[in-house]
């Protein structure tokens, strides 16, 4: 699998595990202390190739997901499950101890931000579907964030996310639906 768009990830072993899963380039931003040369370097990537954030799954992954959107609006998102990216021996989690399935499977993913963001979905529908405020909230969203590809939230950040990648109430109400009808299984 070829990717035309650069990956921006944090470090030397995410950009080898990358490489071994698809073709493609990748800029490192060396952990979330992104300096303006890297910013500098993703902009200049995103104006030739277009770019693609592919960050760990916790804070510091997230904060650089963050600085890279505020700095180069309209980049692409591909996002990792937590579980999906945890490290066998130790408690590391990262794009570096993943699968090449599960990268391939993120990669093929991607989000693209809306440039003007209607809000469709409104908090009230997370009140709704149990997303925020329930005893059951946090393990839904996680739930939620996997079958959307949109990453593990909080309840604001996935109002946010939703909206922002487009996510349709038709989609979250499938979506919710699954979710139901697995917890009813497990029951």
């Amino acid at each position: 699998m070829k990717i035309k768009e650069i990956i921006v990830v944090e470090g030397r072993d995410d950009t080898a595990r990358v490489r071994q899963a698809v073709e493609a380039d990748t800029i490192e931003t060396n952990g979330s202390a992104i300096d303006e040369e890297v910013l500098r370097r993703i902009k200049h990537a995103y104006e030739k190739r277009g770019v693609i954030v592919f960050t760990d799954p916790d804070y510091p992954g997230e904060r650089i997901r963050h600085i890279v959107t505020n700095h180069v609006p309209g980049c692409k998102h591909a996002f990792l499950p937590k579980d999906r990216a945890r490290a066998k021996r130790d408690k590391g989690v990262g794009i570096e101890h993943a699968s090449l399935e599960d990268i391939r499977k993120a990669l093929s993913e991607v989000y693209e931000l809306a440039e003007n963001m209607e809000n469709t979905i409104l908090k009230e529908d997370l009140i709704a579907y149990g997303l925020i405020g329930g005893s059951k909230a946090n393990e839904r969203r996680k739930k939620l964030g996997n079958l959307l590809h949109i990453g593990e939230t909080n309840g604001k950040q996935l109002l946010k996310r939703l909206n922002m990648f487009q996510i349709t109430t038709r989609q979250l109400e499938e979506a919710m639906e699954q979710i139901v009808q697995e917890e009813n299984n497990e029951q």
